[in-house]
C-alpha cells in the first residue's frame, strides 16, 4: 500500500468498532495495522513479523471482531492461541476494549487455576476462545470444547510458543479443527523453526514485516554494564534506581531464586511499592501485582520471563536485565516493555563474565552493538566468591566446548605429575609381592602396557 492510511475509517470497519477505537484513543493505524488489517479482512492467511509494542494485537483483533460480528450459536468460531496466561489475559483486555459495543462472547482458557469455572463459562456459549495450547487440549480431552465451527485460528507470539515446547499441542490442535479456515501467525522473530511452522500452518500466506527480525525499537535507549558478580549487580541496581527517575520500572531476572533475591534486596533498600512475579507465585497474586503495576501504585516489578510478553503497559520508563536471557529473542521482548506507544524508554543490561558470550549472540541477532557504560566509582565492587567464580569458569568452559569440540577446558588442563610419581614403586614386603603377582596376571591377559 503506497498511500499511507490516516484513519481507521479507511478500513471500512463497522460503527461499533470505530466508536470503540475512538474511545480508546487510537488516532491512526500503526504500520503493522495498516498492512495486516486489509489483508485479514480479505480472508488471506497472514505471516506477521512484528516486534512487541507495535500494535499487532489490534492488527488481528479488529478484522476478527469485524468478521465474527455478533453472538451466534453455542460453539466458538474463532481460536486465539498464546503462550502464557498473562498474554491470554492481555488479549482478553484488548477484546473487551475493542469489542465493548458488540455482544460477542469470549472465554479465556489457561492453567494455574482449576478448570471448573472455565468449563462452566464455555458451556454458556462462546464466539471466541483465547487459550494457552495446554489448557485448550486439556478441556478438549474432557469433551468440553466443540471445535468444528472454528473458521479462524490465530497464533500470537509463535516464537515464544516454540521456545516453551508447545509444538506438539499446536499440531494436535491443527488436527481437531476444520481444515478450511483462515490462519494468522504473528511472531517477533522469523527463525528457521517459525518458517517450518508457517509452511505447516499457513496456506499461501501474505507476509507482513514492518521491521527487520529481532530489531529493537528506536525509542529505547540501550546500555550494558560489565559487572563481576551478583552482589555488585545488586549494588548497581540500587544506584540506578536511586539516580534515575524510575517512574515505573521492570527488573528481569533469569530464575525464580534470583527474582526473589532481587526483590528482597530492593524491598529493604528502596522506598516505594515493589512486587515480584514468577511461576511459583499464585495466579491471583500475579494478576493483582500486574494490575497494581499498570495503575501505577507499584513502582518496580521484579519478574522472570513469564512477564516478558503480554504485559501491555505504555508508560514503563525503565527496564533492567539483571540477568542476560538465555533465549536470545527474549531480550527484544524484555526491553520492549519500555519505549511503547512512541514514548521513550531506557533499558540497562548487567553482564557477568559467564554472560558475555550470550550477550554477544544477542547483539548479533539485533544487529547492533549496545553501548557500554562504566560502573560508577561510588559503587562498591565486591570480590567474587569462590563458588560463584567456579560456576562462571565452568559455564565459560561449556561455552568454549560448544564452539570448539576439541577444547578440553580449564579444569582438564593439569600439569604432568612429577617424575618421582611416575617411578615404579620399590619392592617392599608382602604388598609388593602381591602387586607383582597382579601385574604378571594382567600382563598375561594382555591388559598391561608399559609407559
Amino acid at each position: 500500500m503506497s498511500d499511507r492510511l490516516q484513519s481507521f475509517e479507511n478500513f471500512k470497519l463497522n460503527t461499533q468498532l470505530l466508536n470503540a477505537i475512538k474511545e480508546i484513543g487510537y488516532t491512526k493505524p500503526t504500520p503493522i495495522q495498516e498492512k495486516a488489517i486489509p489483508l485479514a479482512l480479505s480472508g488471506h492467511d497472514i505471516l506477521g513479523i512484528a516486534q512487541t509494542g507495535t500494535g499487532k494485537t489490534a492488527a488481528y483483533l479488529l478484522p476478527l471482531l469485524y468478521k465474527v460480528k455478533y453472538a451466534q450459536g453455542e460453539h466458538p468460531r474463532a481460536l486465539i492461541l498464546a503462550p502464557t496466561r498473562e498474554l491470554v489475559m492481555q488479549i482478553e483486555a484488548d477484546i473487551m476494549g475493542l469489542g465493548k459495543y458488540t455482544d460477542l462472547r469470549f472465554v479465556c482458557l489457561y492453567g494455574g487455576l482449576g478448570p471448573k469455572p472455565q468449563i462452566e463459562k464455555v458451556a454458556q456459549g462462546a464466539d471466541i476462545i483465547i487459550a494457552t495450547p495446554g489448557r485448550f487440549m486439556d478441556l478438549y480431552k474432557k469433551e468440553v470444547l466443540y471445535t468444528r465451527d472454528i473458521k479462524t485460528m490465530i497464533l500470537d507470539e509463535a516464537d515464544k510458543m516454540l521456545d516453551m515446547g508447545f509444538l506438539p499441542q499446536i499440531r494436535a490442535i491443527l488436527e481437531i479443527i476444520p481444515v478450511k479456515r483462515q490462519n494468522l501467525l504473528f511472531s517477533a522473530t522469523f527463525s528457521e523453526r517459525i518458517e517450518r511452522l508457517s509452511h505447516e500452518f499457513l496456506e499461501f500466506p501474505e507476509r507482513v514485516e514492518i521491521a527487520q527480525q529481532a530489531t529493537t525499537a528506536e525509542t529505547i535507549t540501550q546500555a550494558k554494564f560489565f559487572v563481576p558478580n551478583f552482589q555488585t549487580k545488586l549494588n548497581l541496581l540500587e544506584k540506578i534506581v536511586k539516580d534515575h527517575k524510575f517512574e515505573r520500572g521492570i527488573v528481569f531476572a533469569r530464575s525464580r531464586k534470583n527474582a526473589e533475591a532481587v526483590f528482597r534486596y530492593l524491598e529493604h533498600h528502596q522506598p516505594g511499592s515493589i512486587r515480584v512475579i514468577h511461576a511459583n507465585k499464585g495466579q491471583n497474586t500475579r494478576i493483582n501485582s500486574m494490575e497494581e503495576f499498570k495503575k501505577g501504585s507499584v513502582k518496580i516489578l521484579v519478574a522472570t520471563d513469564v512477564a516478558a510478553r503480554g504485559l501491555d503497559v505504555s508508560m514503563v520508563s525503565h527496564v533492567v536485565n539483571f540477568d542476560v536471557p538465555l533465549i536470545y529473542e527474549d531480550y527484544v521482548h524484555r526491553i520492549g516493555r519500555t519505549g511503547r506507544a512512541e514514548n521513550e524508554g531506557i533499558a540497562f543490561t548487567f553482564i557477568n563474565p559467564a554472560e558475555v558470550y550470550h550477550f554477544e549472540k544477542i547483539e548479533g541477532i539485533i544487529r547492533m552493538q549496545v553501548p557500554e557504560r562504566r560502573i560508577p566509582r561510588d559503587i562498591t565492587v565486591h570480590e567474587t566468591p569462590f563458588e560463584e567464580k567456579q560456576a562462571f569458569e565452568m559455564e565459560i568452559d561449556k561455552q568454549k566446548r560448544g564452539s570448539d569440540p576439541d577444547f578440553k577446558g580449564a579444569f582438564h588442563e593439569k600439569k604432568s605429575p612429577p617424575k618421582k610419581a611416575q617411578e615404579k614403586p620399590k619392592k617392599r614386603g608382602n604388598k609388593n609381592s602381591k602387586a607383582k603377582k597382579n601385574r604378571n596376571q594382567m600382563k598375561t591377559k594382555g591388559k598391561w602396557k608399559k609407559s
